[in-house]
C-alpha cells in the first residue's frame, strides 16, 4: 500500500527521491526504473493507454511509495485510491527542467522505440520491448501536460510551451491538496523538510542522496547495449 505518492514530474530529482524514500523506510519505491528492471510490469499499465482505470494494488504491488512517470502522471487517481497517504511535489527551476527533459527524451524513450532489437543483447531487448509496449501509455501522460498533439517521438515542445505546462502542474497539485497533505519540495533542501513532513528521524550524519537522473539514464542505456546488469546501473534501485 502507498504510503508516500510522487507528483513531480520527470527530471525533478526523482531518482534522488526514490534513494531517499527507501533509505527512510518508505521502500520500495516505484520509478520508472522499476520498469526497465521488471520489464514484465508493463502489462500493468497497459488498460491506461485506453483511459481504462488501473488497478493500483495490483500495480503497486510491493511498493511503499512512488515517484517519476509513469507513476506520477496518476497523482489524482492514487490521492483518491490512498487517502491517507501523503503527497510530495518535487519542483526545481524550470528553465533547467526543460533541459533534463530534453536529454531524458533523447536518452530515454526515444532511444528505446527507435532500437533495432536485432542489434541488442537479450535483455535489451525485453526492456525496449517493454518500452515500446509503454509507448501509447507515456504518450497519454504527455499529452495531458503538454497538448493533444503531443508524443514521445516527437521530442519535447518548445520551452515556452513546456515550461507554461510546468507551472500548471504545479499549480494544480498545490489546488488540489490540502496543505498537510501535500509537501512541495526542492531536493536541494534535503533532509529536513521531507522527514518532518512524513514524520520521521533525520538519518544521523548521511547526507541527502543526490544522484544526476540524466547520468543515471544513460548510464542504464549504456549497460543495456553492453548486455550488463541494469540493476548496477542505476544507484538507487534496491
Amino acid at each position: 500500500m502507498l504510503k508516500v505518492i510522487g507528483a513531480g514530474f520527470p527530471r525533478t530529482g526523482t531518482s534522488s527521491m526514490k534513494a531517499a524514500l527507501e533509505r527512510l523506510g518508505f521502500g520500495p519505491c516505484y520509478h520508472m526504473f522499476e520498469i526497465l528492471t521488471h520489464p514484465e510490469q508493463v502489462e500493468r499499465w497497459l488498460p491506461a493507454a485506453s483511459g481504462e482505470p488501473l488497478d493500483w494494488e495490483q500495480v503497486f504491488a510491493g511498493y511503499q511509495s512512488a515517484q517519476d512517470w509513469p507513476a506520477s502522471g496518476f497523482w489524482r487517481e492514487q490521492a483518491t485510491a490512498y487517502p491517507e497517504a501523503k503527497v510530495v511535489l518535487t519542483v526545481r527551476d524550470p528553465q533547467r527542467w526543460y533541459v533534463s527533459m530534453q536529454n531524458l527524451i533523447d536518452n530515454g524513450p526515444r532511444r528505446a522505440f527507435s532500437a533495432d532489437p536485432s542489434q541488442l543483447p537479450e535483455k535489451a531487448v525485453a526492456v525496449f520491448t517493454a518500452m515500446g509496449k509503454m509507448s501509447p501509455v507515456l504518450d497519454r501522460i504527455g499529452r495531458s501536460a503538454f497538448g493533444d498533439a503531443w508524443n514521445f517521438a516527437d521530442g519535447m515542445p518548445e520551452e515556452k510551451v513546456a515550461i507554461e505546462a510546468f507551472e500548471r502542474h504545479v499549480d494544480a497539485v498545490k489546488e488540489s491538496l490540502p496543505a498537510n497533505r501535500l509537501l512541495v519540495f526542492d531536493v536541494r533542501q534535503g533532509w529536513g523538510p521531507l522527514c518532518e513532513f512524513l514524520g520521521v528521524d533525520v538519518p544521523d550524519g548521511e547526507p541527502f542522496p543526490h544522484l544526476n537522473d540524466t547520468e543515471s539514464m544513460q548510464r542504464t542505456f549504456q549497460e543495456l547495449v553492453a548486455g550488463g546488469d541494469i540493476g548496477s546501473a542505476f544507484p538507487g534501485s534496491h
